[in-house]
């Protein structure tokens, strides 16, 4: 849907404009601002970071799982976990279910680091401000048009980075995408919440075999509703506190021959309202069975529901599941990913598929760049992938990493006036080389 945009007034001019901010849109903002552009950062929540401060804690794809774990996403994200540490808001740890080694971090503080990076590198943000309409120029995105408490207003951009994770850039821009849901099941939501007051180390006496076992006598016993029976729970940096993946929540379904997905309002309101409800299960199931969680109380849930993909682009290429599972590699790769495909599919469990042991696949830069639109790339969740490809590269290191390589494509693009389709990829990859980032295996 178009809206009226009689009234829309251009409040500035950028070289490159990033619609949101989460862990793709802060990173391309950064690394376009430093490449030399002129860069303005959108986003809707009154804070910097997406999911990654308003859902999770924790950062996956820094290190392959396995055997040997190697460090794969460097660059900018080197100056997120640095700031991190500075803090003492940050820990390693495994993941529940050998994904690698995760990085677990402070939410509130991770606010703090992605603005003051930002801030530093003279990026413009805007915070509660939601795109609304794109107006084209002879069919390239020229306008974003943007609610806020003023009105709406337009900002004009010579190139854009749409790491909004929905693709709302490319939506109102007309530019193709795949709806989750029309092809392949779309991933659920998950509702995340944190406890305090847990005794965590009574709570490590507990395996994951006997905790998710516990889990799935208390469903059975029919005095829990727990539609997922392997969930899990993880230490934090505050002492006593644990955060949580468990609760589980369709994110789609057809209405004749259309998907509904998480896109749509109504589906999203009451996925929110249902997961809350969800939390409060699992917080009484824990509590009640989980020895750690005797005197634990709610702290806090997630500021908003997690999404794992809405709408993912056509671009240049379209990675798949082989290509991940098979460790491919590309010429124009400008990122890797370790991470096994992690489907939360419909049901009580969680697929898996790993690549092989301490080894990547390239995420080449085609898949960040819309077919046929010359000034638009994508980072975050929203780039090309079929649905298997993307339950692995998802993960925020990745869109990290992404994100690092579509700003600096966007503000060497912005220089030379070149389409993103025509840009050289040596000067690009020179330049992420130089900025730290990691293109190729250790």
């Amino acid at each position: 849907m178009t809206v009226y945009t009689k009234n829309v007034s251009i409040q500035a001019s950028y070289d490159v404009i990033v619609l949101g901010s989460g862990s793709a849109g802060a990173v391309a903002a950064l690394a376009a601002a430093r490449t030399g552009a002129r860069t303005l950062l959108l986003e809707r929540l009154p804070f910097v970071g997406g999911t990654s401060t308003a859902v999770l804690d924790t950062f996956y794809g820094f290190y392959t799982p396995g055997t040997q774990s190697l460090k794969v996403v460097a660059g900018i994200a080197e100056d997120v976990m640095n700031r991190l540490k500075g803090y003492s808001a940050l820990l390693e740890r495994p993941n529940t279910h050998g994904a690698g080694t995760g990085v677990t971090y402070h939410p509130e503080y991770l606010k703090v680091v992605w603005e003051s990076l930002l801030t530093e590198s003279g990026v413009d943000i805007l915070l509660n401000a939601w795109v609304q309409d794109v107006l084209l120029d002879h069919g390239r995105p020229d306008v974003l048009v943007t609610a806020t408490k003023m009105g709406l207003a337009g900002f004009r951009g010579k190139f854009f980075v749409d790491a909004s994770g929905d693709a709302d850039l490319c939506h109102f821009a007309g530019i193709p995408y795949e709806l989750a849901g029309d092809r392949d099941p779309a991933q659920t939501l998950t509702t995340t919440f944190k406890l305090c007051n847990v005794d965590v180390a009574r709570r490590k006496t507990v395996s994951k075999a006997d905790f998710h076992a516990l889990m799935a006598k208390a469903a059975e016993s029919g005095l829990y509703q727990l539609p997922r029976k392997e969930g899990s729970d993880h230490i934090t940096p505050v002492n006593h506190m644990t955060a949580t993946i468990m609760t589980r929540l369709p994110s789609y379904r057809r209405d004749g021959d259309r998907v509904i997905n998480a896109t749509d309002p109504e589906l999203l309101s009451a996925a929110e309202i249902e997961g809350r409800r969800q939390a409060i299960e699992y917080i009484r199931f824990l509590c009640d069975k989980v020895p750690g969680y005797e005197k634990a109380q709610l702290s806090t849930f997630g500021t908003q529901i997690g999404v794992r993909e809405t709408r993912r682009v056509y671009g240049e290429y379209r990675i798949n599941r082989e290509d991940v599972l098979t460790a491919r590699k590309f010429d124009d790769q400008i990122a890797l990913c370790g991470a096994p495909i992690e489907d939360h599919h419909g049901g009580t469990d969680t697929a898996w598929a790993y690549l092989p042991d301490g080894d990547c696949c390239g995420i080449p830069f085609g898949t960040l760049v819309p077919k046929s639109v010359p000034n638009v790339v994508v980072a975050g969740r929203c780039f090309s992938a079929t649905h298997d490809a993307h339950a692995s590269i998802r993960s925020m290191a990745q869109c990290m990493a992404q994100g690092q390589a579509a700003g600096t494509a966007a503000a060497l693009a912005a220089k030379t006036g070149r389409a993103t389709q025509e840009l050289s990829f040596a000067p690009l990859r020179d330049q992420l080389l130089r900025d730290g980032a990691i293109l190729e295996m250790p």
